[in-house]
Order: C-alpha cells, then sequence, then structure tokens
C-alpha cells in the first residue's frame, strides 16, 4: 500500500466516522478535503489541513500548524477534544504533514515542467487617498498570472505590514489569466523602504518590488524643469545686467504719452 493510499484511507475513514457523529435530520450535504498548501518549492512552508464541512460549513479540522483539531461548533469541539487525546491519531497526522512536505518537491518539479504557468507581470504607483488616516496609499497590481493562487505581500524595512492594507480577490481577464490589486495605507517616512513581495506557483523564489518615489520620467519632468529655471535666470540677469548699464549711462527711453 502506497502513503497516498494510506493517507486516503485514513481521511475516509475519519469522515465517515464525522458523518455518523453529525447526523442530523436535517444534514443533506457533506464532504470532506485534504489539503497540502505550499508556496515554496521545498515544501518547508506547507501547511497539512484536514477538514469535514456540513451543509458547506466547516465543523472540525485539523491543521498542522497548532498540531491538534479544532471545532467550530459545541458539538464537534467536544468531538475535537476527544481526538486530541488519541495520541496514536496525532501520531499519524504528524506522519501525513511529513509526507506533504516530502512530496512537494516532486510535485513542484513535475509541475514547473508541465509549463502551464505563467508569470505575473508586476506595477507599484501611488494614488490619492480619500477618507483616510494616512496620506498617501500605494497600489501593487499583478497582471496576466496563472494559475490564480498568489500572495502579494507588503514589507516597509524588510518587516511585512499587517495593518492598512486591503486586496482585491483574484479577478478573471476571461482568457483563463488572473489579476489583483493590493493597497497600502501609509505615512511616508524620510529614508524608509517600501517593498512589493510577490509569490507564485510560476516563480522559483518570491519576488520582490520596490517602492521608488521619483520615478525615471518625473526625474526627467524635474530636469527640464530645472533647466528650464536657469535658463530663465539667465536671461533675466543679462536683461538686468543691461537695464542697469544703460541706467548709468542715461540711455533709458522714458515713453511719452
Amino acid at each position: 500500500m502506497t502513503a497516498l493510499s494510506f493517507l486516503n484511507m485514513h481521511f475516509i475513514s475519519f469522515f465517515s466516522l464525522m458523518c455518523l457523529l453529525l447526523s442530523r435530520a436535517d444534514a443533506r450535504y457533506g464532504h470532506g478535503l485534504v489539503r497540502c498548501q505550499f508556496s515554496s518549492k521545498d515544501g518547508h512552508d506547507a501547511v497539512y489541513l484536514e477538514q469535514i464541512y456540513i451543509n458547506k460549513m466547516l465543523l472540525v479540522q485539523y491543521n498542522s500548524t497548532r498540531g491538534e483539531y479544532v471545532g467550530y461548533t459545541k458539538k464537534t469541539k467536544d468531538i475535537a477534544d476527544g481526538l486530541n487525546k488519541n495520541t496514536d491519531l496525532l501520531k499519524q497526522e504528524q506522519k501525513n504533514t511529513e509526507l506533504c512536505k516530502t512530496s512537494i518537491p516532486m510535485v513542484a518539479d513535475v509541475l514547473l515542467k508541465s509549463g502551464d504557468f505563467v508569470e505575473p507581470s508586476v506595477k507599484m504607483r501611488s494614488v490619492e487617498t480619500a477618507n483616510s488616516k494616512h496620506p498617501a496609499m500605494l497600489v501593487c497590481s499583478a497582471h496576466n498570472f496563472y494559475p490564480k493562487q498568489i500572495r502579494v505581500t507588503w514589507l516597509r524595512d524588510g518587516k511585512k505590514v499587517t495593518s492598512d492594507v486591503t486586496s482585491t480577490d483574484e479577478l478573471s481577464n476571461g482568457n483563463w489569466l488572473y489579476q489583483i490589486h493590493s493597497y497600502l495605507e501609509y505615512t511616508p517616512i524620510p529614508g524608509e523602504k517600501i517593498t512589493c513581495m510577490v509569490e507564485h506557483a510560476s516563480l522559483m523564489e518570491p519576488k520582490f518590488y520596490d517602492w521608488d518615489p521619483m520615478p525615471e520620467s518625473n526625474i526627467n519632468k524635474i530636469s527640464i524643469g530645472t533647466a528650464g529655471l536657469v535658463l530663465g535666470l539667465v536671461f533675466f540677469s543679462a536683461g538686468l545686467a543691461c537695464y542697469m548699464r544703460n541706467t548709468k549711462r542715461g540711455r533709458v527711453q522714458v515713453p511719452t504719452s
């Protein structure tokens, strides 16, 4: 028996038990999910989940980050407490978690060779804020990527920002590609570094996009404006010198009416 087959049998047995325990007259539909979620190719950040739903409502879940079962109703909380006292069951869940992590490099390698991934095109820009306590807002937009799952994170001087951040859902372009937009409201601090980090299956590692408050186009505009100002000052100075020189010589013509 393969490890995957054992894992499936284990979850099916667990799901069947839960359905028996949670059966009631108005229960119409139940389903279970086994998930191995990851964003890195080596699987170091993998999360193993077992979830039971009845009528689309999550009732009980095993989460490897917590290492225990969690119930979401009064009845399933009691069930989860009982499951967490079963040391053999928890040991098996730890083995399932390790299987999840060790399988990821192989799965990721196969997926990356399939050629089905499309790398996102990422742009950052500033926008005006309305009814905000912060004077500035940045938008980090990822366009034309596939598959749908993506993670966009804001960093300030290398530290993750957890407040004043909002994001859209992954939006379909209608051509199998997706886009997402993440917003950061902030108060600028001189010398700080603001970064948009993007993680996606098409990327071997996260990509970082630093915010440049003075993009090249603006620099060019300022340079042209500065050059025009300097040139204007030169002509003004020359004209003023000529005026002063003529005044001293008594050659200033006063217009008569």
